[in-house]
């Protein structure tokens, strides 16, 4: 019998999926059924050959069109210690948005220069626990930040590399839910409207903050690559003219993220070498046209670093079939392990996980939860062969936005996480108890 065989739909999945001998899906030759029958569903499992080789794509891609250029995680898109420490291993640096993040952070000891301090409202004291720990970069989104910043600064006597972030009023074509760069949105200083020179007057007047750069942010995912150019453009222009009024340089510069990954196999993402070659293009070509050294590139992946290395694993429960109307397979998770269907209409690919060659017998069917709510689902119009209780599906591109995003509704447990590595596997993250539930309960 054939072993470890291509199947067209596994250039969505990590990238040692094959199907074994026993014609089940598996990754880096770990059978997925195994895994679920070790480790019960729902099941999270992330594939570190997969991260670190992402790991490469970036740094070599961006790094062969801007030398100076770093690769910083967004840890929004997924956190856990073992992944972090994975990341220092592999030379990246990360940011985070909240002080729990910052915590994960704090605990594996990851390096504090390498982290940059990202977020909308953060608290006096999210700003003085990072800044404690001696947070290479901390990147500004408020007015009021900027004054709880220079009363921390100037009352520990020190001085805090700093970037602002703005907004270039460009439309990324993503969802409405998703899209941080335009006007009409809660992130950074507007361009448009003159909040970002203002920021900037007041970060040059102040003696214990040393303003960088500048950073944005259009949304994810983003498919084009025509509105990083436009925006590059935009910010570099703007930038001009506050160097001419306030002697602003650019030493570091941040596009953001926002780099698509392929969750369907008929929508596939352009290869970050893409990416890479359009922003470098744009920067060298705006610090040309308008007087600046090309100054070090800080590119933010989140989804894309982490988004195909993992895959979630269910269990069908049950079975409904309205004549002439749906057919609804309903697995034991849904929107508190992935709520991203729910919340942004987000699709995806769903497999069979011991079926996966069978091609008869597809029934076209509604993935649905097992929360109380009509809008629990999965993934809608997925034709599944075959179906019946207790077969496994997969979920490919599920590493970024699942579990981060997940809750205990309905008091359900959120699932344990698996990483294999080198044919081996191992926990990274238990699967909650009830116990959990209850222990933060006082009465």
């Amino acid at each position: 019998m054939t072993e470890n065989i291509q199947f067209p739909e596994s250039d969505i999945f990590p990238i040692n999926t094959f199907v074994n001998n026993k014609k089940n899906i598996s990754i880096g030759g770990v059978d997925l059924e195994e895994l679920a029958n070790i480790y019960g569903t729902p099941l999270y499992v992330y594939d570190e050959n997969t991260i670190v080789e992402t790991i490469k794509d970036f740094q070599t891609s961006f790094q062969s069109e801007i030398p100076n250029s770093v690769i910083s995680y967004s840890t929004k898109a997924f956190s856990n210690p073992y992944l972090l420490r994975l990341l220092d291993e592999n030379g990246m640096n990360i940011d985070v948005v909240t002080g729990g993040e910052l915590a994960i952070a704090k605990h594996v000891k990851f390096p504090s220069q390498r982290i940059n301090f990202h977020g909308n409202n953060k608290s006096p004291e999210e700003l003085k626990d990072a800044i404690d720990y001696g947070l290479g970069h901390i990147t500004i989104d408020s007015f009021n930040e900027i004054e709880n910043l220079k009363k921390i600064t100037d009352d520990l006597n020190i001085t805090q590399d700093v970037m602002i972030r703005v907004s270039p009023s460009i439309d990324p074509h993503t969802h409405l839910l998703t899209t941080t760069g335009v006007l009409d949105s809660k992130f950074g200083f507007s361009i448009e409207t003159g909040d970002a020179e203002k920021a900037i007057e007041s970060l040059m007047s102040i003696d214990s903050l040393n303003l960088l750069g500048l950073h944005f942010h259009l949304g994810s995912p983003i498919f084009e690559l025509e509105p990083y150019a436009e925006a590059i453009e935009y910010v570099y222009k703007f930038s001009a003219e506050m160097k001419n009024k306030y002697g602003l340089d650019i030493r570091e510069f941040s596009p953001g993220g926002g780099f698509a990954i392929g969750y369907e196999t008929d929508k596939k993402p352009l290869p970050i070498s893409d990416y890479a070659k359009v922003i470098g293009d744009a920067v060298k070509k705006a610090c040309d046209l308008y007087g600046f050294n090309v100054p070090k590139i800080i590119l933010e992946p989140g989804r894309a670093l982490v988004g195909r290395s993992g895959v979630s694993i269910y269990r069908i429960g049950s079975i409904k079939s309205i004549p002439g109307v749906r057919n609804y397979i309903s697995v034991d998770g849904g929107m508190g392990d992935n709520i991203r269907p729910a919340l942004y209409g987000s699709e995806y690919s769903v497999f069979s996980v011991t079926k996966i060659l069978e091609k008869e017998g597809l029934m076209k069917s509604t993935i649905s939860g097992k929360f109380c709510e009509s809008g629990d689902y999965l993934a809608r119009d997925v034709e599944i062969p075959n179906p019946t209780i207790d077969d496994l599906l997969v979920l490919p591109a599920s590493g970024a936005y699942n579990l981060a995003m997940a809750s205990n509704y309905n008091m359900q447990v959120r699932p344990a996480v698996v990483m294999i590595k080198d044919g081996s596997h191992f926990l990274i993250r238990r699967r909650e108890s009830y116990e959990d539930l209850l222990s933060t309960s006082l009465i």
